[in-house]
């Protein structure tokens, strides 16, 4: 009898481990990111209603404000030095960098030091989705690009969930959020060392005679310019819905009518029906085409934005239309990041993922800002809510110019299945 020959190689077992170290890893990270992205409209009404530092609602505002600037500065710096030095130097490095002035926070003397320690965070937070959404998607073929997005940004709501269900419990004891999120990121920055591989699309782009390094200036180019445009106005408009209502949503509820429990609620209700709609987005996205889907998410995010300008007197009625919102907003923005991802070439992937999230950014810094300055007038609801949907109109519009297809991605998927195949 001959002997019997094993179903994979050491080399494939190997290859294997590292592919899942790098799925847990960079999920891990995204989730970090949407755990820190909750915890400020988390605590914002006990800061208000404690004065901590002497804070007001336009304080809140500013510290808002330059938080996002931070992951702004962050997200338009990493893509270029992600694809000169490699993904995993800069992803570790700036997780180590988040964490360690997220443990700084709650120590802020006053409210200037605080918003200083949120800046500075913010720009360490700012590279790690960028970089882990490229490494996952080159971790995986060109036909599930999509998936690859979404399943990483499931970490990005599971961490909201997280925050929102611990902003519950400790209620007055913020400074328990910061604490966690910089210690858990410090553990995580530790294994990421030891446990994560470099990209494997990374090492061979950078070896490849017939893979120059593309410069930024290439993507103002005819070839790229078109999609450019599309992708940086979509990806404006979908920060500014992400960011907007998880800072301000809280806040809505309340001066609509709610109390502060049901108020703080929604925003988990929220972001569960983020990773819903995650989920959901990129096997629909796979199938149907990641343009066709995302004007899809947008349509029906317009609705139901709308619809959240209304007084609900049901708490059931509510909770649904909340948890819509959240599934067709925030995978509606992750589906922008997949089309990119799957329309650029790896040896330009990162500075174009780079460059979407960081102009996407600017409008997560608008979000807020706008929103605050409407709760500020006494008008936050449902007026917050009307420019939303404004948004949202928006984003659809800059989908709709997007081309449909990547030529690149045919070559890149056949390449890959050669590259799986063993050796005979």
């Amino acid at each position: 009898m001959a002997p019997a020959v094993p179903s994979t190689t050491p080399a494939q077992t190997g290859t294997a481990g590292r592919n899942a170290w790098t799925v847990v890893l960079c999920w891990i990270t995204v989730l970090l990111e949407g755990y820190d992205l909750v915890v400020l409209g988390a605590i914002i009404p006990t800061l208000l209603k404690t004065h901590h530092l002497g804070m007001t609602a336009a304080d809140a505002t500013t510290v808002a404000t330059l938080s996002l600037v931070g992951v702004a500065i962050g997200a338009v710096c990493v893509g270029p030095l992600a694809d000169r030095l490699g993904r995993r130097i800069l992803l570790i490095g700036s997780v180590v960098l988040f964490s360690l002035f997220t443990l700084l926070v709650p120590l802020a003397g006053s409210v200037t030091m605080f918003a200083v320690l949120r800046l500075i965070a913010g720009v360490g937070l700012g590279a790690c989705m960028p970089v882990s959404l490229t490494m996952m998607a080159e971790h995986m073929p060109a036909a599930r690009r999509a998936r690859a997005s979404t399943l990483t940004m499931t970490g990005y709501h599971t961490g909201a969930v997280i925050t929102s269900l611990l902003a519950l419990q400790v209620t007055d004891h913020w400074q328990i959020l910061f604490y966690v999120l910089g210690v858990v990121g410090l553990v995580v920055a530790a294994v990421q060392w030891f446990r994560l591989p470099e990209s494997e699309a990374f090492v061979s782009a950078k070896g490849a005679a017939d893979s120059p390094r593309v410069p930024f200036t290439e993507l103002l180019k005819p070839a790229y310019l078109r999609a450019g445009i599309g992708i940086w106005v979509a990806s404006f408009m979908g920060l500014l819905l992400v960011y907007g209502l998880n800072t301000w949503l809280p806040k809505l509820m309340n001066d609509a009518g709610y109390p502060v429990p049901t108020a703080v609620t929604q925003l988990l209700v929220l972001n569960f029906g983020g990773v819903v709609g995650l989920i959901l987005g990129g096997f629909v996205a796979d199938r149907r085409g990641i343009k066709g889907t995302t004007l899809c998410w947008f349509a029906v995010a317009v609705a139901m934005l709308a619809t959240l300008s209304i007084k609900m007197d049901s708490d059931l009625v509510l909770d649904v239309v909340v948890f819509l919102t959240g599934v067709f907003v925030f995978s509606a923005q992750v589906l922008v990041y997949a089309y990119v991802t799957n329309y650029y070439p790896a040896s330009v992937r990162g500075t174009a993922l780079g460059s979407a999230s960081g102009i996407g950014r600017i409008g997560s810094i608008v979000g807020p800002t706008i929103t605050g300055a409407l709760v500020a007038a006494g008008i936050g609801h449902p007026w917050g809510f009307y420019f939303f949907a404004t948004v949202a109109v928006l984003g659809f519009l800059a989908v709709l110019t997007l081309p449909r297809g990547a030529e690149h991605t045919g070559v890149e998927s056949a390449r890959a299945s050669q590259a799986a195949e063993p050796a005979v």
